[in-house]
């Protein structure tokens, strides 16, 4: 996607070989007109897969989930990284390590807010290990649902989270695929 791409360029700040930051338009400070097209975008990749919900994992993905799950016209569902008291025992819970953070948390849904017979979409921020998107398949799966794809903004290709996904079979859509980070300069794969 050109526009993220040239954003990406333009404000993203690379950290280390590793690691991109893009809290001015993505995980801080959001810009929405880039969220609107960031949800068109993959409604129109995912449209006709009979999608019955969207998942994203809280707090980064909240914004190109919402604007996805508008477009589609479904519920968005945020699993959360810490229960809450509003949620009681009847949950679907998993860990998972962030790659970014470098701390390992619970993913963890209300019961309510998902069956059997639902088709999910996963929508994230950033593919790096594949670690959030494993444990939100395993609590979809866990729930008898089913994965119908998972869309990423930003995919760091040099990293295994595409390859590892690729191989378990799932459309994995991403819309700017980071070649590489190497001596501050982002590369993107053609």
């Amino acid at each position: 996607m050109k526009l993220l791409e040239d954003m990406i360029l333009e404000k993203g700040k690379v950290i280390d070989d590793n690691i991109l930051k893009v809290n001015s338009f993505i995980n801080h400070q959001v810009d929405s007109k880039l969220m609107k097209e960031i949800g068109l975008e993959f409604s129109n990749y995912f449209k006709n897969r009979g999608i019955t919900r969207v998942f994203t994992i809280e707090s980064s993905g909240i914004a190109p989930a919402v604007m996805t799950s508008y477009e589609l016209d479904v519920p968005l569902v945020i699993l959360k990284k810490q229960i809450s008291s509003t949620l009681d025992d009847d949950i679907y819970q998993t860990k998972i390590k962030s790659f970014t953070k470098n701390i390992t948390y619970n993913l963890t849904i209300s019961k309510d807010y998902i069956n059997s017979n639902d088709r999910i979409l996963i929508i994230d921020d950033f593919l790096a290990n594949g670690e959030a998107s494993k444990g939100a398949i395993k609590i979809i799966e866990n729930a008898g649902a089913t994965v119908v794809g998972i869309g990423i903004v930003i995919e760091k290709s040099f990293q295994n989270g595409r390859n590892y996904l690729d191989n378990l079979g799932y459309d994995v859509y991403s819309l700017a695929r980071i070649k590489s980070l190497k001596n501050g300069k982002i590369e993107f794969l053609d």
